[in-house]
């Protein structure tokens, strides 16, 4: 899928570039597509090693978080709730503590630990799937939480935000927060239905409700403060959220007996080498991005999105925003480019690159979760997995760009 898309944005571009020089004699086209092609190579490289610097410290953190044991007591807490909702899967099963060492991997950003951990989940259901080639509820159940799974801290948006100039790069902080709350609970809700889960058990009522509680508080909390101070309390919540889980990672880290100096620089060390592994991947998709919006087509595909919304009474700012939507169910590195490129476009305090971070943190990557992790254990036959991923992505998007109307104000 991914090598469809990116080479159908080049190819798409040089056939309108074609038809441009044909029928109106643009020669400037083909210079406009060469100057995107070196610029945006540029910036992909500079993005690049500017973040290295940034990863580096949260790396360092990461790993105290693994070698305080953190992530484990989370899973400890929550096995008795994955008990409940993979009804069909042993109570003894080691796929269950497997699970929820994923998910709060998810939960805490480490998405170098939750993929390994994801695909074992997956071998490990699948030793009780009756059908080999079809996707077990459990399966299901786990695929569709994960492609919308709540992430606490979206270390990665905030990373990117900073580097690209944004005054406040935590402002999105709680706007995301709801918007995958949002994502997730779709998900939930549905698969809770189909699978006819007992929402009424008492360890599922207890989380869920103190879930919900949270997610309410902190929506009817800033539904009652003015537009101007909701952006301001969203930074600083997010914020002081941050300072408050960086001190108590350290404090847990010291009561562990971890040499937290020696832990940290050993996880900063690998900063670098992740910055430049990024590299290729941001070259080849914000390149093509660029290309692709060079042409034309991208801003005409936003002009006929913002033209209908004139036609229907709305307000169309949303749309420069889209094709992080558009491309996040598809390729992780495509929605990140096109968020870069957003900012990059309209400034990093622009509402369209606050929408467009508030999207590419409300869901996850749908195609990617579930081609990898389904592929890893020969599992042709998703059943409803993908229509329920792809409805949860629709809230969750939904959701961002009205969030992003409701904290946006400058």
């Amino acid at each position: 899928m991914i090598n469809l898309l990116w080479a159908g944005m080049f190819l798409a571009a040089f056939a309108v570039a074609g038809w441009k020089l044909i029928a109106s004699q643009d020669l400037e086209i083909f210079n406009q597509l060469t100057a995107a092609i070196f610029q945006n190579a540029q910036s992909a490289v500079e993005i690049s090693l500017g973040l290295a610097g940034i990863l580096s410290f949260w790396l360092g953190m990461l790993k105290l978080v693994e070698d305080a044991g953190i992530a484990q007591k989370i899973s400890q807490k929550l096995t008795p709730l994955f008990k409940v909702l993979m009804k069909d899967v042993p109570e003894n099963s080691p796929a269950i503590s497997t699970v929820v060492l994923n998910m709060a991997a998810n939960f805490l950003g480490l998405d170098n630990a939750a993929t390994p951990m994801g695909l074992k989940a997956m071998e490990q259901l699948q030793e009780h799937n009756p059908k080999k080639d079809e996707a077990s509820d459990a399966q299901i159940l786990f695929m569709v939480i994960n492609a919308s799974s709540v992430t606490l801290i979206p270390i990665t948006i905030f990373m990117y935000r900073a580097q690209m100039g944004a005054t406040r790069p935590t402002e999105v902080f709680i706007p995301i927060l709801l918007a995958t709350s949002v994502s997730t609970l779709t998900g939930f809700f549905m698969i809770a239905a189909k699978q006819r889960i007992n929402l009424l058990d008492k360890t599922l009522i207890k989380w869920l409700g103190g879930f919900l509680l949270l997610i309410i508080g902190l929506s009817a909390g800033f539904y009652l403060i003015s537009p101007a101070q909701r952006l301001a309390v969203s930074s600083a919540l997010g914020n002081i959220i941050l300072m408050l889980l960086l001190g108590s990672v350290i404090w847990i880290s010291l009561k562990h007996k971890v040499k937290c100096y020696e832990a940290f620089v050993d996880g900063a060390k690998e900063g670098f080498s992740v910055a430049l592994r990024i590299m290729p991947y941001l070259v080849a998709m914000l390149v093509a991005v660029g290309v692709f919006r060079a042409s034309g087509i991208l801003d005409a595909l936003v002009g006929g999105i913002k033209f209908l919304c004139a036609k229907i009474g709305l307000d169309g700012q949303f749309a420069d925003a889209l094709p992080t939507a558009f491309m996040k169910p598809l390729s992780g590195s495509g929605a990140r480019a096109m968020m870069i490129e957003t900012m990059q476009n309209f400034g990093a305090d622009s509402f369209a690159a606050f929408t467009a971070s508030v999207i590419q943190g409300s869901t996850e990557t749908t195609f990617y979760v579930l081609t990898v992790y389904f592929g890893a254990v020969n599992i042709a036959k998703t059943r409803y997995a993908l229509k329920y991923a792809l409805w949860s992505d629709l809230a969750g998007i939904t959701a961002a760009i009205f969030l992003s109307y409701m904290f946006y104000a400058r």
